[in-house]
């Protein structure tokens, strides 16, 4: 059944949530900066497991205020974590991360590498995730960043001990340390020597910390004050740090910008001991390499005689420093672009339009602009893919329409996420993105700026830029998909006791005048109706929207609904998905296009559900799928409106860290449960929160957690209600749970709390306080740190039973329908 057609155009997605950072001219301190930086060899790699766990203070010392080549490798993109701002959980959350970690390296100046590591979420042990990830696939990974990035000295941000409080963490330092001595080492992944050389730093620190109640810095370690003030940037250090950190959106780590010494402390753990300083020994100056003694007598003079009111008054000693240390190890890429920025060169590849389909044709614009002063004795030309100059006059914006020699050949897609992949790690070969941050953009060709007969290489990626009234100039990257997309709107839909249900699938044309066809397929004893649609998309851009209807059978498997295109002579299997929000770009990407579908037994008692929305989770969607009737309160219904209608409220994840009216909040929903309501609380860390008690009894959050999504559960109160009305709940239905088991357990409970359930990862003592039931008034109090947030909207059957029976633990006493 077709419902409807939109003209739609990719721009207007998301016309609320956009990245309206524009590309950005280095101002004369900056320009300056950057200059005394070209004095600077020394490289320092910083090592740790996630993003959000670097040092950012410490980072931007190093990059900005000692002007070392400085990187941050990540082993993990985050992806187990939790999410403040929005709904995207697992490889969505990941990609967000991502973003958020090249803002936070674009303010506090450092790079970014990351391994083939994947997040599977809180790890005990170092042995456990260097079990998931596969230690040596990750070790290899990480001895080519050392010898890639060739560092003078590695930092990791943790020891590789149960110290640093996360078994990711503590690995993340043990593969650091293996990886220093292995990387010098010839016989060590040989096959990486086609392509880098051997490297030995000088020394590998682990830089100590004083923060979760943990100090293990002390007096005998080496020492660094990074609180330092830089005149050209008009900030300290720790000032940069916060605005880097605060890139952590999704994490919550808003953080306020400090001002003042800080000291940094570092604790030998291998190669050459320093007595004094971390870089003792370490000659970072361009002496470090033979024949750059012009070379330094020439950059000395540009520092000297730089004039900050007219940066291009050092062009032609510039020019003449690039001749000179063409053939030696210098900077050039920075180089370049401090030429460019002197001679106040604007050059931009837009194209023209954000999104093409694959094997398109791409047209742009390319813009270039010479801001030299008319009376500087300069000719200036723009040359395009080696072809003939173009004369760029001072102050007059050149506008040149091109099609790019190379079609759009390559689907956009984040490159860690082109294959599937298992719990431990990603999947993908070659070595043309190991360690890379983000797939590589669409290149506008090759881009050369002539300056008195020096050609200067032009690095920009093609964009795609537009401006929108209430914000402005909008830059976003450019998209190349598939010619159509067949999209399904959830990760998995539960059907319940073989009763058919209508799943909405979008079509969407990225090509002009898209035709196809789409098939439909089901596992085993499921119905699809219709099986095959005919596609007729007029116009790139358009979407229209088809019904199916999905019947179980008795008999009907667990499996996959997969969606197939034909069009053209090709076959496509993607579906379209963008992340946006307003501190990163647009991240576009074409998932598999498929779906689970379960059958589950449920009973249900009362239909009615209140939701109240906390950080961002899925429980809504996954509740109406099994036919509940959700209504989100918002502010004014819930303080105004009569709650005594629904059977039960639900609180999202993190309601009570985040919301400042949870005091008001709380007494209406107390008041709720004493009149005869049922509120289910899902999990809240410990720290803020808003109230200083979540349930009508006292009890405390603890830390505890269960990260064996198979641990064993054991039932301490078997014939509790919850764990059998309206569904008889069973070992079975702990089969199949992603990730972990629950987190933020309630701990020091009022008697007045029934704990329901038990349960412990390998080697550790039971926790009981994954679900806590109470009477209270008439209503039911229920707090739960069991992971439904990620079970349900994975399609875990046992999961939905649980959780039905918790929103009906009210009706407990009446029969089930």
């Amino acid at each position: 059944m077709k419902l409807k057609t939109l003209p739609i155009y990719l721009i207007l997605l998301f016309p609320f949530c956009l990245y309206a950072q524009s590309q950005r001219s280095l101002n004369a301190a900056e320009i300056k900066q950057g200059l005394e930086g070209l004095n600077v060899t020394g490289r320092v790699l910083y090592i740790a497991a996630h993003p959000d766990d670097e040092n950012t203070r410490l980072l931007a010392f190093l990059a900005k205020g000692m002007k070392f080549k400085t990187a941050y490798l990540s082993l993990t993109r985050g992806d187990g974590g939790q999410n403040l701002i929005g709904t995207e959980q697992a490889d969505l959350l990941g990609l967000l991360r991502t973003q958020e970690l090249l803002a936070a390296r674009r303010i506090d100046g450092a790079e970014q590498f990351f391994s083939r590591a994947n997040d599977f979420g809180f790890s005990k042990t170092s042995e456990e995730a260097l079990a998931f990830w596969g230690e040596q696939k990750i070790l290899a990974d990480v001895v080519w960043v050392i010898r890639k990035f060739q560092p003078d000295v590695i930092i990791t941000r943790f020891p590789g001990d149960a110290r640093a409080g996360h078994g990711a963490h503590a690995a993340s330092a043990i593969l650091a340390e293996k990886a220093f001595s292995l990387a010098a080492d010839p016989k060590q992944f040989p096959e990486q020597l086609a392509y880098v050389k051997p490297w030995k730093t000088k020394r590998i620190v682990w830089n100590t910390f004083n923060f979760g109640g943990n100090n293990t810095t002390s007096d005998e370690q080496l020492k660094l004050d990074v609180g330092q003030y830089n005149t050209l940037l008009g900030q300290s250090f720790g000032e940069i740090a916060a605005e880097s950190r605060s890139s952590h959106r999704s994490q919550g780590f808003g953080s306020m910008k400090q001002r003042g010494s800080a000291m940094e402390y570092f604790e030998h753990l291998a190669g050459t001991p320093a007595k004094k300083d971390l870089f003792e020994d370490v000659n970072s100056a361009l002496s470090r390499y033979p024949g750059m003694q012009q070379v330094q007598v020439l950059l000395d003079d540009i520092n000297q005689t730089y004039q900050v009111n007219a940066p291009y008054k050092s062009l032609d000693k510039l020019l003449k420093l690039r001749a000179l240390s063409r053939n030696l190890p210098f900077e050039h890429s920075k180089l370049n672009e401090l030429i460019l920025a002197c001679a106040g060169i604007w050059v931009e590849a837009v194209a023209r339009a954000p999104v093409y389909a694959l094997s398109e044709q791409v047209t742009m614009q390319l813009e270039a602009l010479s801001r030299l002063p008319a009376e500087f004795p300069a000719q200036v030309q723009l040359i395009i893919d080696d072809e003939k100059p173009v004369a760029l006059p001072a102050g007059q914006l050149q506008r040149i329409n091109r099609t790019l020699k190379t079609a759009a050949a390559e689907i956009t897609q984040p490159y860690w996420l082109s294959n599937p992949h298992g719990i431990g790690s990603y999947e993908f070969s070659g070595v043309d993105n190991l360690a890379a941050p983000e797939s590589k953009a669409l290149s506008p060709g090759k881009i050369e700026i002539s300056i008195n007969g020096t050609r200067i290489p032009v690095e920009r990626a093609l964009i795609y830029k537009y401006a929108n009234p209430a914000i402005g100039e909008i830059y976003q990257p450019v998209v190349v998909a598939p010619p159509i997309t067949a999209t399904l709107k959830e990760k998995a839909y539960v059907f319940n006791n073989q009763v058919a249900r209508k799943i909405a699938v979008s079509v969407r044309g990225f090509a002009p005048n898209a035709k196809g066809q789409l098939k439909i397929k089901a596992p085993l004893g499921w119905t699809i109706s219709p099986a095959m649609i005919d596609i007729n998309l007029e116009g790139r851009g358009s979407e229209e929207q088809y019904e199916l209807t999905v019947s179980p059978k008795a008999d009907a498997k667990p499996g996959m609904l997969q969606l197939e295109v034909s069009t053209a002579g090709a076959t496509y299997h993607h579906g379209f998905q963008q992340i946006a929000y307003e501190h990163i770009p647009v991240q576009t990407l074409f998932p598999a296009s498929e779906a689970r579908l379960e059958q589950v037994d449920l009973k249900f008692a009362g239909k009615n559900i209140g939701y109240l929305p906390g950080a961002g989770d899925l429980i809504p969607q996954a509740l109406k799928q099994i036919g509940y009737e959700v209504t989100v309160l918002e502010h004014n219904l819930l303080m105004n409106g009569d709650l005594s209608r629904f059977d039960a409220i639900v609180t999202g994840v993190r309601l009570y860290n985040i919301n400042e009216d949870m005091p008001a909040i709380q007494a209406k929903l107390l008041n709720y449960v004493n009149n005869g309501g049922t509120l289910v609380q899902q999990y809240n860390v410990n720290a803020p929160l808003k109230v200083n008690q979540l349930g009508p009894y006292p009890f405390t959050i603890s830390r505890n957690r269960v990260t064996e999504e198979d641990a064993m559960v054991n039932f301490l109160k078997p014939d509790h209600a919850v764990l059998n009305f309206p569904n008889k709940i069973t070992s079975r239905d702990f089969e199949g749970w992603v990730q972990e088991r629950g987190i933020y357990f309630a701990d020091n409970l009022d008697p007045k709390y029934t704990p329901i359930l038990s349960m412990k990862d390998k080697g550790e003592q039971s926790a009981s306080g994954s679900l806590i039931v109470a009477d209270y008034g008439k209503g039911k109090y229920i707090y739960t740190g069991l992971v439904f947030y990620r079970e349900l909207p994975a399609g875990v059957p046992g999961a939905y039973r649980l959780f039905v029976n918790l929103l009906s633990a009210g009706a407990s006493d009446k029969p089930s329908k």
